[in-house]
Parts: C-alpha cells; sequence; structure tokens
C-alpha cells in the first residue's frame, strides 16, 4: 500500500545497512497480521546498537581476563557481636522500620521465569511452594508484603516483572486470585525486554520464523531498564519511594523488605545509599554461587566459572573460606541509582554471551533447523553488574536457615523436598523462641513439617503468645 511502502523501504535500507536484511527475506509470503507483528518486532529492538554488539560479543569472544588484584568483599556478619566486626543491629533495624512506616520502600520481584525445570506448566511464580498447604510463591510474598502493612503502617507497593511469554498467564492468576488481598493498585506488572539472537558464525540474528526474530529474554540486568521504560520509576517516584527491595521468584521464605537491611544500605557509614547486597556464607568451595569481591578498587561479584578453583579453596586461620561471601541476588538499591544507571549510557551494564541451541529457520529456504549442537548466541545482563556503579556498596550476611529455601531444581539441592526441610526448621526455629514445644528427632531435625504463614509471622517477635502444640509426625499449617 502506497502508505506503508515508504516505511518499509526506510527499514529494508537501514536493515541492509548493518547487514540485518535477510530479516524481511520472506516478507511478500506474509499475511498483514504477520507483517504487522514482525514491524513490531523490529521497531522495539535498538537496531542501530546491532552492529557494536555483533562486533563485541557475537563474532568475537570478549576475554573474561580477571583483575589483577581480588580479595574478599568485607561484609556486616549476621551476628552483630562478631568480634572482626561488630555493628548495631537495633539502630540500623529502626532506621529502616523508619523508611518502611513512611512508605518509602518498594518490592521488586524478577519473575519472568516458568516452571519447566519443575515440571510445573506456567509461570514459575505460580508454582506450589507451601511445605503443607501448596500456597504459591506469588501467595507467599504476598502475605509477607501485606503483613509489612500490617506491622509499620504502610503497604509497600509490589511491582513483577514477567516475561513476554508469562505476563497474560501471571495477571490473570493474580486477578483470579483478587490480587491476594493486596489490590489492584497495589501491584504493578510489566515484562522484562528480549535480545534478538544471533548466528555464532555470522552474527546475523536467527528467525525463528518466516516472520518472526528468535530473541531471548535480556536477563536479571534487563529489570533496571524494565523499571524506567515501563513508567515504574515514574510510578514510584510518585508514591514517594525512594528504595528498593529487590528479590527473585523462586524463594518462598525471603525477607521481602527486611527492616536491618534497609537500615544499613540507607544510613551504613560505610554505605552511599545506593545499591546494596545480600550474602550467604558459602557451604563449601565448589558450590555455585557468584562471589562478593574487591577487585579494582570496587565491590563486585566474580562468578564462580570464572575464578579458578584453587581461589575459591583458600582458607582463613580459623579455617572458614576466605572467599565465603556467595550471592544470592537479593538486593536493595535507591530508585535515584537506578535512574542513574538507566538514564546514563556511561553506565550501561556489559552483555553476558551464552552459546546456545537456537531452533532457528533458514534465511534462504525457510526451511526448519534444528540444531544438535550449540549455533547461537544469546545476550543478557546480570543486575549485579550494577553493584561497581554504585560509590560505596555494602554486603550484609543473611543466615540460610532464616531466609533462604529456593526452588530451582525438581530434585536434590534447592528442590520442592529442600526448600519444606528449610522452612520447617524456620518456623521451628520462630516458635521455640515463643516458648512453643517442636519435636525433634534424634539428630536434631524437626520431628514434623510447618509451615508458617508470613500472615502469621515475618520475624520471630510476631510468633509470642501463639500457643500452638505440635506433635510429632504432624503436618501444621499456621
Amino acid at each position: 500500500m502506497p502508505a506503508t511502502a515508504p516505511t518499509l523501504d526506510h527499514l529494508r535500507a537501514s536493515l541492509d545497512s548493518i547487514g540485518q536484511g535477510h530479516v524481511l527475506a520472506f516478507w511478500n509470503d506474509l499475511g498483514d497480521a504477520e507483517r504487522g507483528a514482525l514491524l513490531a518486532q523490529l521497531a522495539g529492538l535498538d537496531l542501530g546498537g546491532v552492529p557494536a554488539l555483533v562486533a563485541e560479543y557475537v563474532t568475537a569472544r570478549p576475554d573474561p581476563r580477571l583483575p589483577a588484584e581480588i580479595r574478599p568483599a568485607p561484609y556486616y556478619p549476621n551476628d552483630p557481636a562478631a568480634s572482626f566486626r561488630p555493628w548495631d543491629r537495633g539502630h540500623f533495624r529502626a532506621v529502616g522500620e523508619h523508611l518502611l512506616r513512611g512508605g518509602k520502600v518498594a518490592c521488586f520481584t524478577v519473575a519472568g521465569g516458568q516452571g519447566t525445570r519443575l515440571g510445573y506448566d506456567g509461570p514459575k511464580g505460580c508454582y506450589p511452594a507451601g511445605a503443607v498447604t501448596g500456597k504459591s510463591l506469588f501467595q507467599f510474598f504476598a502475605e509477607a508484603i501485606r503483613k509489612t502493612g500490617q506491622k509499620y503502617g504502610a503497604t509497600p507497593a509490589w511491582y513483577i516483572m514477567t516475561s513476554p511469554l508469562n505476563h497474560g498467564p501471571t495477571v490473570a492468576f493474580f486477578e483470579e486470585h483478587s490480587y491476594f488481598g493486596l489490590g489492584r493498585d497495589g501491584v504493578r506488572f510489566f515484562p522484562q525486554g528480549v535480545m534478538p539472537s544471533f548466528d555464532m558464525k555470522t552474527g546475523r540474528m536467527l528467525l525463528a520464523g518466516r516472520g518472526e526474530i528468535a530473541t531471548n529474554p535480556d536477563g536479571h540486568g534487563g529489570s533496571l531498564t524494565a523499571l524506567k521504560v515501563s513508567g515504574a520509576l515514574a510510578d514510584m517516584a510518585g508514591r514517594g519511594v525512594e528504595h528498593i527491595s529487590y528479590f527473585q521468584v523462586d524463594n518462598p521464605i525471603v525477607r521481602v523488605a527486611d527492616p536491618v537491611f534497609l537500615g544499613l544500605h540507607a544510613a551504613a557509614p560505610d554505605s552511599s545509599g545506593e545499591m546494596s547486597s545480600k550474602m550467604l556464607a558459602k557451604a563449601y568451595p565448589e558450590e555455585k554461587l557468584g562471589m562478593f569481591c574487591v577487585a579494582d578498587g570496587k565491590l563486585q561479584v566474580i562468578e564462580y566459572s570464572d575464578l579458578p578453583m584453587e581461589r575459591q579453596r583458600e582458607r582463613l586461620p580459623d579455617g572458614r573460606l576466605r572467599f565465603l561471601a556467595g550471592s544470592p541476588a537479593i538486593h536493595a538499591m535507591s530508585v535515584a541509582f537506578v535512574e542513574k544507571v538507566t538514564g546514563d549510557p556511561r553506565f550501561a551494564l556489559p552483555y553476558h554471551r551464552a552459546e546456545k541451541k537456537v531452533p532457528c529457520v533458514d534465511p534462504e529456504t525457510g526451511a526448519a533447523i534444528k540444531p544438535d549442537a550449540p549455533n547461537g548466541v544469546k545476550l543478557e545482563r546480570f543486575v549485579f553488574d550494577a553493584i561497581p556503579l554504585a560509590q560505596h556498596s555494602i554486603v550484609y550476611e543473611a543466615d540460610r536457615i532464616e531466609e533462604f529455601a529456593p526452588i530451582k531444581n525438581a530434585a536434590g539441592v534447592d528442590s520442592p523436598e529442600s526448600s519444606r526441610k528449610i522452612q520447617t526448621e524456620r518456623a521451628a526455629r520462630w516458635l521455640e523462641a515463643s516458648g512453643v514445644a517442636v519435636p525433634r528427632g534424634a539428630g536434631g531435625e524437626a520431628g514434623c513439617t510447618i509451615e508458617l504463614s508470613p500472615l502469621t509471622g515475618i520475624g520471630p517477635e510476631d510468633l509470642v503468645g501463639c500457643g500452638v502444640t505440635i506433635a510429632r509426625g504432624a503436618s501444621v499449617a499456621i
């Protein structure tokens, strides 16, 4: 049609100029709806940036050279009386509680994944995670946010980053469950961005079909850009939010808005209040956690696959691992910091390269290709790469039993079974601290299964006087 021909001609010329003209190879075979979808997809991509990405990450392999000097990151120990770094937990808790009472904190969940690895057909956040009731991951978070509101008089707004694949089902799940009592205005959804997948040899964008470019999510680092382009940051500013509590979707016992952590983030003398992180003490050297380190004078995360294993096995005189601080991807960041990182090209996060088998079609013939070896490069950003962009960033040690029971695998480590055990042990600890007798086995393990609703308690102090009785072998939801 005459009205669209100039736009198409301009697009074709632009694609040809960057060596990507093949994506329109089957244009004449497409129907109107398919053409519209392809044009919309192209409009959502930064085509001008493609040549530089191809040159730096696809046809060339980035050099993962480590900094010359790497040392373990300092951190605030979970025990504030620890001799190597004592600190005042009560003071920083009070600071965090003040932020919560003032409505200065929002919760942000990265929830773009599917439950495929768990044998679950649907968004991962909908997965039944409760040790007894089978309530979903999303319900755990919603109840914790509601309890936070009840406890501090201001309910944090909740922002959820979905993916193009699971956005619709996620929103439908919340509507079906009446937003778990938070109200439609209390929860905001937006999908993360995507990147084109590239042919490993040629750097050309792969085609998923005759009228569709193969794409992949742009990684959890893309969550910062998604906050900006979705309008979520502007929405936070309109609500008076100053800080964001960031967590991923797979951990049912995460502290959605931890006042102690928020207080340290905002007010510790060595924090700029821009981006802070929680750590877990690595259980053993080979545990697959990125490690907080100081390199080139800046706090950063070095992936476990990049630091030589002999370095990861180094120990201190008291036997502790020298590189102890593993990252569970729990962060606090200021709204102003996210604005800075997403608004200035100088602070753009780097991409990471992954070689994958990407089903596609031959751009010459349109024949389907199902590769039996990696043929494509997927690019993604990691949120921890924002840490060195903060002026001064801190790390706070979390207790695994208290706040880390992820569900990532169908069996074994970080599985539904291991999560149920940790959920039970945390609930048992809190109940015993409040005077409730919990049956224990000969090895000290809980002789029952307990699921604690966040509406009942988000801290052991909330269970004082709860007065429950737990029998050996019982499955109890409190």
